[in-house]
């Protein structure tokens, strides 16, 4: 699966992304960094059909909208650690694949998924 990790979540994440098997970029990756305008960061996701994978409410809204991106994994953790985040994503790994193969959003919090 492809996905493009927002600036608010660490490059571990796309790196962790990486080792399981997937294609992910972080906007660190991008030309503007974590800069990116979430604009550009749409128009890579839908050109390269990826995943956006963010905190950042506008992302939840814009998709709610106008269903775009097409796909997003919304992370509403709070704040909490690279480490901890990192092994919520190993925990949940497998169900978010087989999740985002038939839904659009997918909701994440520390003790569960939300899929719509």
């Amino acid at each position: 699966m492809n996905f493009i990790v927002d600036a608010q979540l660490p490059k571990s994440l796309s790196d962790f992304l990486k080792s399981k098997g997937h294609d992910s970029i972080h906007t660190l990756e991008l030309d503007a960094k974590n800069k990116t305008p979430d604009d550009t960061i749409i128009e890579i996701a839908e050109k390269e059909n990826r995943v956006v994978i963010t905190k950042d409410y506008d992302f939840l809204q814009l998709h709610i909208i106008s269903n775009k991106p097409s796909k997003l994994l919304f992370v509403k953790t709070g704040n909490i650690s690279n480490n901890e985040l990192l092994k919520l994503f190993e925990k949940y790994i497998g169900e978010i694949i087989n999740y985002l193969k038939a839904h659009k959003l997918i909701e994440m919090y520390t003790d569960e998924l939300i899929v719509q």
